[in-house]
Protein backbone atom coordinates (compact mmCIF):
# COMPACT_ATOMS: atom_id res chain seq x y z
CA UNK A 1 0.00 0.00 0.00
CA UNK A 2 1.11 3.71 -0.57
CA UNK A 3 2.32 5.23 2.40
CA UNK A 4 1.50 9.54 1.84
CA UNK A 5 3.49 11.60 3.99
CA UNK A 6 1.10 14.87 3.76
CA UNK A 7 2.24 18.04 5.04
CA UNK A 8 -0.91 19.69 6.45
CA UNK A 9 -2.40 23.18 3.77
CA UNK A 10 0.20 21.94 1.07
CA UNK A 11 0.99 21.27 -2.34
CA UNK A 12 0.26 17.02 -1.31
CA UNK A 13 -3.18 17.58 -1.30
CA UNK A 14 -2.59 16.93 -4.92
CA UNK A 15 -1.78 13.68 -3.98
CA UNK A 16 -4.24 12.35 -1.57
CA UNK A 17 -6.57 13.85 -4.66
CA UNK A 18 -5.45 11.82 -6.91
CA UNK A 19 -5.77 8.66 -4.88
CA UNK A 20 -9.05 9.34 -4.17
CA UNK A 21 -9.70 9.69 -7.76
CA UNK A 22 -8.29 6.14 -8.63
CA UNK A 23 -9.96 4.46 -5.67
CA UNK A 24 -6.77 3.22 -4.53
CA UNK A 25 -6.21 2.86 -0.81
CA UNK A 26 -3.01 4.54 0.62
CA UNK A 27 -2.12 5.25 4.31
CA UNK A 28 -1.60 9.06 5.55
CA UNK A 29 0.91 9.99 7.05
CA UNK A 30 0.27 13.59 8.77
CA UNK A 31 3.03 16.12 9.12
CA UNK A 32 2.05 19.40 10.84
CA UNK A 33 3.50 22.84 9.60
CA UNK A 34 5.56 24.56 12.41
CA UNK A 35 2.72 27.09 14.09
CA UNK A 36 5.51 30.06 13.60
CA UNK A 37 7.44 29.45 10.92
CA UNK A 38 4.33 27.74 8.30
CA UNK A 39 8.15 25.23 7.41
CA UNK A 40 8.00 21.70 7.17
CA UNK A 41 8.69 19.65 10.38
CA UNK A 42 12.29 18.44 10.90
CA UNK A 43 10.88 14.92 10.92
CA UNK A 44 10.14 14.91 7.10
CA UNK A 45 13.91 14.92 6.38
CA UNK A 46 13.93 11.46 8.26
CA UNK A 47 11.78 10.37 5.22
CA UNK A 48 13.42 12.24 2.38
CA UNK A 49 16.79 14.45 2.35
CA UNK A 50 14.96 17.47 1.42
CA UNK A 51 12.72 17.19 3.97
CA UNK A 52 9.30 18.51 1.96
CA UNK A 53 6.45 17.19 0.93
CA UNK A 54 4.70 15.53 -1.04
CA UNK A 55 6.70 12.49 -0.84
CA UNK A 56 5.35 8.51 -1.24
CA UNK A 57 6.99 5.14 0.04
CA UNK A 58 5.92 2.32 -2.01
CA UNK A 59 7.45 -0.96 -2.25
CA UNK A 60 10.56 0.30 -0.74
CA UNK A 61 10.81 3.12 -3.19
CA UNK A 62 10.65 6.83 -2.17
CA UNK A 63 9.31 9.09 -4.08
CA UNK A 64 9.35 13.10 -4.40
CA UNK A 65 8.08 15.92 -6.36
CA UNK A 66 4.07 15.92 -7.18
CA UNK A 67 4.79 15.57 -11.02
CA UNK A 68 6.93 12.75 -10.56
CA UNK A 69 4.28 11.18 -7.69
CA UNK A 70 1.83 11.80 -10.22
CA UNK A 71 3.48 10.08 -12.91
CA UNK A 72 4.77 7.22 -10.86
CA UNK A 73 1.01 6.39 -9.44
CA UNK A 74 -0.19 6.94 -12.64
CA UNK A 75 1.76 4.33 -15.01
CA UNK A 76 1.76 2.03 -11.90
CA UNK A 77 -2.35 2.20 -10.93
CA UNK A 78 -3.81 4.78 -13.25
CA UNK A 79 -4.35 1.33 -15.90
CA UNK A 80 -5.02 4.22 -18.46
CA UNK A 81 -7.27 6.25 -15.67
CA UNK A 82 -6.88 10.39 -15.78
CA UNK A 83 -4.11 10.68 -18.76
CA UNK A 84 -4.67 11.00 -22.17
CA UNK A 85 -2.98 8.36 -25.08
CA UNK A 86 0.41 9.24 -24.72
CA UNK A 87 1.68 10.88 -28.53
CA UNK A 88 -1.85 11.86 -29.15
CA UNK A 89 -2.46 16.21 -29.13
CA UNK A 90 -4.52 15.96 -25.64
CA UNK A 91 -1.65 13.83 -24.01
CA UNK A 92 1.01 16.54 -25.54
CA UNK A 93 -0.62 19.17 -23.65
CA UNK A 94 -1.39 16.51 -20.27
CA UNK A 95 2.99 16.82 -20.31
CA UNK A 96 2.83 20.22 -20.47
CA UNK A 97 0.75 20.88 -18.33
CA UNK A 98 1.97 18.46 -15.56
CA UNK A 99 5.51 19.77 -15.85
CA UNK A 100 4.31 23.52 -16.27
CA UNK A 101 2.44 23.92 -12.66
CA UNK A 102 6.03 23.78 -11.01
CA UNK A 103 8.63 25.00 -13.66
CA UNK A 104 6.98 27.95 -14.71
CA UNK A 105 3.77 28.30 -12.49
CA UNK A 106 4.87 28.05 -8.98
CA UNK A 107 7.73 30.58 -9.23
CA UNK A 108 6.33 33.70 -9.36
CA UNK A 109 3.47 32.59 -6.73
CA UNK A 110 6.31 31.83 -4.50
CA UNK A 111 7.92 35.34 -5.16
CA UNK A 112 4.79 36.62 -4.70
CA UNK A 113 4.39 35.04 -1.13
CA UNK A 114 8.07 35.79 -0.47
CA UNK A 115 7.95 39.75 -1.07
CA UNK A 116 4.53 39.88 0.60
CA UNK A 117 4.84 38.81 3.74
CA UNK A 118 9.55 39.87 4.41
CA UNK A 119 8.61 43.01 5.68
CA UNK A 120 7.41 41.47 8.55
CA UNK A 121 10.22 39.28 9.04
CA UNK A 122 12.62 41.92 9.21
CA UNK A 123 14.10 44.63 12.29
CA UNK A 124 11.29 47.29 12.93
CA UNK A 125 13.17 50.31 12.50
CA UNK A 126 13.78 49.17 8.73
CA UNK A 127 10.32 47.91 8.26
CA UNK A 128 9.78 51.00 6.08
CA UNK A 129 12.73 50.94 3.59
CA UNK A 130 11.79 46.77 3.41
CA UNK A 131 8.00 47.69 2.43
CA UNK A 132 8.98 50.17 -0.47
CA UNK A 133 12.02 48.01 -1.88
CA UNK A 134 8.97 44.63 -1.65
CA UNK A 135 6.41 46.88 -3.15
CA UNK A 136 8.61 48.03 -6.20
CA UNK A 137 9.55 44.98 -6.64
CA UNK A 138 6.23 42.98 -6.64
CA UNK A 139 4.80 46.01 -8.82
CA UNK A 140 8.12 45.94 -11.63
CA UNK A 141 8.72 42.15 -11.45
CA UNK A 142 6.87 39.64 -9.90
CA UNK A 143 3.05 41.28 -10.61
CA UNK A 144 3.41 41.47 -14.25
CA UNK A 145 4.55 37.86 -14.48
CA UNK A 146 1.85 36.65 -12.54
CA UNK A 147 -0.38 38.51 -14.82
CA UNK A 148 1.33 36.77 -17.80
CA UNK A 149 1.10 33.27 -16.13
CA UNK A 150 -2.93 34.08 -15.38
CA UNK A 151 -3.97 35.46 -18.63
CA UNK A 152 -2.44 32.22 -20.60
CA UNK A 153 -4.24 29.80 -18.35
CA UNK A 154 -7.87 31.88 -18.84
CA UNK A 155 -7.06 32.03 -22.91
CA UNK A 156 -6.67 28.22 -22.04
CA UNK A 157 -9.72 27.49 -20.18
CA UNK A 158 -11.09 29.34 -22.53
CA UNK A 159 -10.49 26.93 -25.42
CA UNK A 160 -11.41 24.07 -23.26
CA UNK A 161 -12.64 23.42 -19.83
CA UNK A 162 -9.89 21.39 -18.70
CA UNK A 163 -5.87 21.81 -18.98
CA UNK A 164 -5.31 18.65 -21.49
CA UNK A 165 -8.44 18.96 -23.73
CA UNK A 166 -12.21 17.27 -22.85
CA UNK A 167 -12.03 16.08 -20.36
CA UNK A 168 -10.36 15.75 -16.78
CA UNK A 169 -7.30 14.33 -15.96
CA UNK A 170 -4.35 14.29 -13.96
CA UNK A 171 -3.04 17.40 -15.48
CA UNK A 172 -5.74 19.44 -13.79
CA UNK A 173 -4.75 18.16 -10.75
CA UNK A 174 -1.42 19.16 -10.72
CA UNK A 175 -2.51 22.70 -12.17
CA UNK A 176 -5.05 23.03 -9.37
CA UNK A 177 -2.15 24.44 -6.48
CA UNK A 178 -1.13 27.39 -8.36
CA UNK A 179 -4.39 28.27 -9.60
CA UNK A 180 -5.58 27.93 -5.83
CA UNK A 181 -2.31 29.79 -4.77
CA UNK A 182 -2.97 32.44 -7.39
CA UNK A 183 -6.56 33.10 -6.13
CA UNK A 184 -5.59 33.58 -2.55
CA UNK A 185 -1.76 35.73 -3.05
CA UNK A 186 -2.60 38.07 -6.26
CA UNK A 187 -5.85 40.08 -5.39
CA UNK A 188 -6.89 39.92 -9.40
CA UNK A 189 -8.86 36.50 -9.94
CA UNK A 190 -11.93 37.44 -10.19
CA UNK A 191 -10.84 39.50 -13.55
CA UNK A 192 -10.66 36.00 -14.82
CA UNK A 193 -13.68 33.54 -15.15
CA UNK A 194 -12.58 31.09 -16.71
CA UNK A 195 -10.09 30.34 -13.97
CA UNK A 196 -13.05 30.83 -11.13
CA UNK A 197 -14.80 27.85 -12.84
CA UNK A 198 -11.96 25.83 -13.06
CA UNK A 199 -12.18 26.40 -9.25
CA UNK A 200 -15.67 25.89 -8.74
CA UNK A 201 -15.86 22.32 -10.73
CA UNK A 202 -12.86 20.89 -9.07
CA UNK A 203 -13.89 22.22 -5.17
CA UNK A 204 -17.36 20.42 -6.37
CA UNK A 205 -15.77 17.12 -7.18
CA UNK A 206 -16.29 14.74 -4.87
CA UNK A 207 -12.81 13.25 -4.98
CA UNK A 208 -11.39 16.48 -4.10
CA UNK A 209 -13.72 16.86 -1.14
CA UNK A 210 -12.66 13.82 0.28
CA UNK A 211 -8.89 14.64 0.19
CA UNK A 212 -10.46 17.49 2.38
CA UNK A 213 -11.55 15.70 4.42
CA UNK A 214 -8.52 13.02 5.38
CA UNK A 215 -5.85 15.60 4.76
CA UNK A 216 -6.98 18.86 6.23
CA UNK A 217 -8.09 22.14 4.34
CA UNK A 218 -6.15 24.22 1.83
CA UNK A 219 -6.02 27.27 2.04
CA UNK A 220 -2.72 28.70 0.57
CA UNK A 221 -1.10 31.58 2.15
Amino acid sequence: MITVHHLTNSRSHRVLWLLEELVLPYQLVVHQRDPRTLRAPMALRAVHPLGKSPVIVDEGRVIAESGAIIDYILTRYGEGRLAPLAGSEDGLRFTHWLHHAEGSGMPPLLLKLIFRDLPARVPFPIRPVARAITAATQRVLVDPQLKLHADYWEAELGECPWFAGREFTAADIQMSYPLEAFAARAGMVDAYPNILSFLARIRARPAYQRAIERGGPLTPP
